[in-house]
């Protein structure tokens, strides 16, 4: 048997998944998660009216971090594929404010566990006919709560 054989058995017998594989633990051998912990959701729901309120005022220093500073982060905007803390950063630097903080509708906060969670929120832009939409996966990190990926995107209202 070959080494990478073993290895990967081995592997897989500590519960791990393959990378490309797809292997995941079956349902009964993981740990339970809690989800949705009301002081972990009460965390995501402050960072995340902080968040909004430096977007009203174009506050960049504080929008910059928001987000994990990492080549990894990725933010996908309605106009621009934003890959890495750098280009992130560059982006904002060159947006206007949009004059007050967005009018949010239908938001669902979802943690899981006390370290990971989603945001996932409608908005109304001045456009008539039209509805914002955002997804944001948050992580806490040693020095706090960050965005590691956001989605940003515009619609016309459905119907």
């Amino acid at each position: 048997m070959t080494e990478s054989v073993n290895t990967r058995r081995a592997f897989l017998a500590a519960g791990g998944a393959a990378a490309g594989g797809g292997v995941i633990a079956a349902a009964s051998a993981q740990p339970a998660t809690t989800i949705n912990d009301p002081a972990v959701v009460r965390e995501i729901e402050e960072a995340f009216a902080a968040y909004d309120r430096a977007l009203g005022a174009n506050n960049v220093t504080a929008l910059n971090g928001f987000f994990y500073a990492s080549p990894s982060t990725v933010r996908y905007g309605n106009a621009e594929n934003l890959y890495g803390y750098a280009e992130i950063q560059a982006y904002r630097a060159g947006v206007a404010a949009p004059g007050g903080p967005p009018k949010r509708e239908r938001t669902v906060v979802t943690s899981y566990g006390r370290d990971f969670a989603t945001v996932a929120t409608l908005s109304r832009p001045r456009q008539a006919g039209k509805v914002g939409r955002t997804m944001q996966t948050w992580v806490r990190f040693p020095e706090g709560w960050r965005i590691v990926a956001a989605h940003v995107s515009m619609i016309d209202e459905p119907k």
